[in-house]
């Protein structure tokens, strides 16, 4: 089940919003809980044993770790086990047969099962640990009741595809939160805004970049163009998916951290990987960037601490080659501009620098939008090396998705923020919104494509 899906928005949430705001406040965390596993056993029922399995394992470790906080070597146990356990479960759910299959590159014939993808796993995972290193260095107090911390690990704004939220974010709002009608709005309004996001403008330009990479005979401009549909896909897809996130903690009380600060608006790769998928960032800065030694350390020690971080950044991602390319494409930039491109760069005017971040930016997502090495070969070619700059499909393309794309250039700016708020044009928005929110259903039902890119991750 999607957000941005008919039975979610007329059964589901409809019905789980009724029955939350009708139960008192204590029971309010049990009715969040029953309706999680149901959202998350909806396509995959078998796996909800997963979730809650990793959920005991973080709250019993957490427990431990709390119980023995005076006693470094017996806490550092339940941490490591805490770890190990919960990498483990990634390592088999999600890199097993990427690893086998590379083994067997080697002349070995090894045969396991394909496993399918738990969904959210990569961002459950990440939660439960964080849980318990917190737990570990005292930024937090280990949960004592079960139903609250399972509530954390499932709550369904959050489960599938973030943002990461640790449970230090939101550890008192788990037993005390307000719950009124202006907080019910205002998570409306940013769900609202998430959808069309969604449907209105990574649907469509997604559809375009399907038709470009799937085609057998591409132009130079038509392959451009298609990745930077793909570019405007991914960011509305999935910073729309947060808002929408982000918008439903805000109707039950939850406050999720921020996940996309316009990150296309960026001047450098470094400004870009602060304002892109903020809470994963901050994840790998404060688990594994710093305890590696940060920047305190030798020029070289610091260039190997980058290079983990994205590389494990990248096969965060997925289970595939390129994958791991990207994120060492992004590691190296971000490398360079740490050891001298920044300080030339500041140095250009304001348009120099942001066409140098989109173009990097746009080749990163190259790179990310082909799992096979294959394809990304050919469309590379077609960028590149392609003696056809234009066909009569380029010119069709763009005159049909023109709109689209140039309304995804335009929100992904702040222009919309400078817009002054008072009672006319709240009326105007609310009506506006209404409009959207009627187009959106009506391409729902007509079944138009609507896939979610960060599912597969």
């Amino acid at each position: 089940m999607v957000f941005s899906s008919l039975i979610f928005l007329f059964l589901f949430l409809p019905i789980f919003l009724i029955i939350y705001y009708l139960v008192p406040f204590k029971a309010k965390n049990f009715i969040l809980l029953l309706f999680s596993l149901l959202f998350y056993s909806w396509g995959e029922p078998v796996y909800i044993l997963l979730l809650i399995f990793s959920s005991i394992v973080d709250y019993i470790n957490g427990r431990l770790i709390n119980r023995y906080h005076d006693n470094k070597s017996k806490k550092k146990i339940f941490l490591i086990t805490s770890i190990v356990i919960n990498l483990s479960l990634l390592g088999i759910f999600k890199y097993s047969n990427f690893i086998v299959d590379n083994i067997n590159l080697l002349g070995f014939n090894i045969h396991i099962p394909k496993i399918a993808l738990p969904l959210g796993i990569s961002f459950f995972t990440f939660q439960t640990m964080s849980y318990s290193i917190d737990v570990y260095l005292g930024n937090v107090k280990a949960e004592k009741n079960f139903l609250n911390f399972m509530t954390y690990v499932a709550m369904f704004p959050q489960l599938i595809a973030g943002p990461i939220v640790r449970y230090q974010d939101i550890n008192v709002e788990l037993k005390k939160r307000t719950i009124n009608f202006n907080g019910f709005c205002e998570g409306l309004f940013k769900f609202l805004t998430g959808l069309f996001k969604k449907v209105l403008i990574s649907n469509n330009v997604g559809y375009l970049f399907s038709l470009i990479s799937s085609s057998s005979s591409i132009s130079l401009l038509s392959a451009w163009l298609g990745i930077i549909c793909f570019s405007l896909q991914i960011y509305f897809d999935f910073s729309g998916y947060s808002d929408m996130a982000i918008g439903l903690g805000k109707m039950l009380g939850f406050n999720y951290p921020q996940n996309f600060n316009y990150p296309y608006i960026s001047k450098t790769i470094t400004e870009f990987w602060r304002r892109w998928h903020m809470s994963l960032s901050t994840w790998f800065r404060d688990y594994v960037y710093i305890p590696l030694g940060g920047s305190r350390c030798s020029k070289i020690v610091n260039i190997r601490n980058i290079l983990i971080v994205w590389l494990l950044t990248g096969f965060w991602h997925g289970a595939s080659w390129n994958y791991i390319i990207w994120g060492l494409y992004f590691g190296i930039i971000l490398i360079i501009e740490k050891m001298f491109l920044k300080k030339l760069l500041s140095k250009c005017p304001n348009f120099v620098q942001h066409i140098y971040a989109i173009i990097l930016i746009i080749i990163g997502w190259l790179i990310f939008a082909f799992e096979d090495v294959n394809l990304l070969r050919f469309y590379t070619g077609k960028m590149f090396f392609n003696s056809m700059i234009i066909d009569n499909s380029f010119i069709f393309y763009f005159k049909n998705y023109f709109i689209f794309i140039i309304l995804g250039i335009i929100f992904s700016t702040p222009i919309v923020n400078k817009i002054k708020i008072n009672k006319i044009t709240k009326i105007i928005v609310g009506i506006i919104y209404l409009l959207l929110f009627i187009i959106s259903i009506s391409l729902l039902v007509s079944d138009s494509y609507n896939p979610f890119l960060y599912f597969r991750f």
